[in-house]
């Protein structure tokens, strides 16, 4: 008897057990009642029916997946190595689980052969230098494909797009012209510079020293003007003193002409 009850109550417990299913808050899932939708799963406790009721969960955050390296040929028959990410997230859970066996790796093939459609429309050169139209590209496709999926593509990047090897080396001699080129350019400029600020630092220099010169001349000049016109101011007046002494006639001598006469004789000292 007590065997009896031991087993009922592993019984009992094995039953609550199964009838709860605990939901994260970041997830969503569906019940599956005999293999109809019964219920959709909510955040927290949820009650089933045990043995009868299955139920599947979904996470609802954006997540990643890395779509595998393959090798591609582009428009002008040149074989790149391209892989890339995609960030999605599941907005309906219905959608997801219903309409489509693994999203997830539904998603990652439609990655892959979208991306092989976009590169093979394209030459090598555009190829190397427009990734951010491949990006835009892929994520509308994407987008648009996925969306029966109940999934929404949020972001696509192209990781590597990796050339042949004679392309890398090809890219690698021209890089290194372009660097030389840069150097010898710059250098140029420099040494272009150099005499330019040498040059004006000789002009500046010969400016000063002609400005020094022709303010020495002003000075001169100004000088021996100076001079000549009291000298012609005393002669005039000792002319006009020798005149009235001819005549035997008074004549007083100013006192400015005397202190004219003074300073050049102290000049001339």
């Amino acid at each position: 008897m007590i065997i009896f009850w031991i087993i009922l109550g592993i019984l009992v417990l094995i039953i609550i057990t199964r009838s709860i299913v605990v939901v994260k808050q970041y997830e969503g899932g569906l019940i599956f009642r005999l293999g109809k939708v019964a219920g959709r799963l909510i955040p927290g406790i949820n009650f089933i029916i045990p043995f009868i009721d299955v139920v599947q969960k979904v996470d609802l955050r954006t997540r990643v997946v890395d779509i595998p390296p393959q090798e591609m040929i582009t428009k002008d028959n040149a074989v790149v190595r391209v892989d890339a990410v995609v960030y999605y997230r599941v907005i309906d859970v219905i959608k997801a689980l219903l309409e489509v066996e693994d999203y997830e790796y539904a998603i990652i093939n439609l990655a892959q052969t979208t991306l092989r459609a976009i590169i093979g429309s394209m030459e090598l050169d555009e190829v190397l230098n427009k990734r951010e139209y491949i990006n835009s590209k892929l994520l509308e496709i994407l987008d648009k494909e996925t969306d029966p999926w109940g999934v929404r593509i949020e972001k696509v990047e192209v990781k590597e797009i990796d050339p042949p090897q004679d392309i890398k080396e090809a890219m690698a001699q021209q890089m290194k012209a372009e660097r030389l080129k840069r150097a010898k350019i710059l250098e140029a400029e420099g040494e272009k510079q150099s005499r330019i600020l040498k040059a004006q630092g000789i002009a500046e220099s010969l400016k000063i020293e002609a400005e020094g010169k022709a303010k020495a001349i002003q000075i001169v000049a100004e000088a021996a003007r100076n001079y000549f016109k009291e000298e012609a101011q005393l002669y005039k007046a000792l002319e006009v003193a020798n005149n009235v002494l001819k005549e035997n006639s008074k004549y007083i001598i100013s006192e400015n002409v005397l202190d004219l006469a003074k300073n050049i004789i102290k000049k001339r000292d």
